[in-house]
């Protein structure tokens, strides 16, 4: 079994489309993607069209969620401008995503952590930055889960870890935001250091699972010129270079 995972697209569909451009070619069993699809200044509703018509498992992240939950035009600006760009078919296919599923016996799929959709896996947050998970954070997040392979979003962070046990942990990063900042719960921000689209490949079966971290690179000027044509000038440069804008103070 070969698996293609895709996650955190954003409204990103030139990234999305290159990186299913690049497993069309490596033979791939399955796709799944795990949710924050479409939150983001780019394409909205295009890139729900565009993963409404493909037979993939699909999972909601937690800003499907906000999307979901907002009263335009407060909270998250991402938000609420896909929620503004987007249907009533739209939201209707969002509605009915779950934030994790188990995908076989041996593969658990799930946006943050298998509890909630918001919490980070295989990071923790220290004040400014992320920092690798401890094996015993790590073990308390999984909690009663038993796979041999567990897939989850949400950080942007590529990332394989494996338990005492011997089961695969993996982020395959971000398909369309290489970067990003967050205030909760303290301020921290996340950062690629390249504007290529990110994902995994999980191949195996039984006990005997490997995995695949890949970057795509694709046309990201077009998305970033999109983003500032939408008034988002923070988000034209994360998509260039993969950092989040210095404060105007430190330039």
């Amino acid at each position: 079994m070969r698996i293609a995972v895709v996650s955190d697209i954003h409204g990103n569909l030139g990234a999305l489309q290159a990186v299913v451009d690049d497993f069309a070619a490596r033979a791939v069993d399955a796709v799944v993607n795990l949710g924050d699809s479409l939150s983001g200044p780019l394409l909205p509703r295009e890139t729900a069209r565009f993963l409404m018509a493909q037979d993939w498992v699909q999972l909601a992240g937690n800003h499907e969620r906000q999307i979901l939950t907002l009263a335009p035009p407060a909270g998250d600006p991402s938000d609420a401008y896909a929620r503004a760009q987007l249907g009533s078919e739209e939201l209707d296919w969002i509605a009915a995503l779950r934030s994790s599923h188990v995908f076989s016996e041996e593969v658990f799929l799930c946006h943050g952590t298998p509890a909630h959709d918001a919490e980070y896996f295989l990071e923790s947050v220290e004040p400014g930055r992320l920092r690798a998970a401890t094996a015993e954070e790590i073990r308390r997040r999984l909690g009663p889960i038993a796979a041999r392979v567990v897939v989850c979003g949400h950080t942007h962070v590529p990332r394989l870890v494996r338990t005492i046990s011997g089961a695969l942990l993996l982020n395959p990063g971000s398909v369309g935001q290489p970067a990003y900042d967050d205030d909760q719960p303290c301020y921290h921000a996340v950062e690629s250091g390249a504007p290529d689209a990110r994902y995994a490949i999980v191949e195996g079966a039984g006990m005997h699972w490997s995995a695949e971290l890949i970057a795509v690179p694709y046309d990201h000027e077009a998305m970033a010129a999109l983003a500032l044509e939408h008034g988002r000038p923070d988000w034209a440069h994360i998509l260039r270079h993969g950092y989040v804008p210095a404060p105007a103070s430190t330039r």
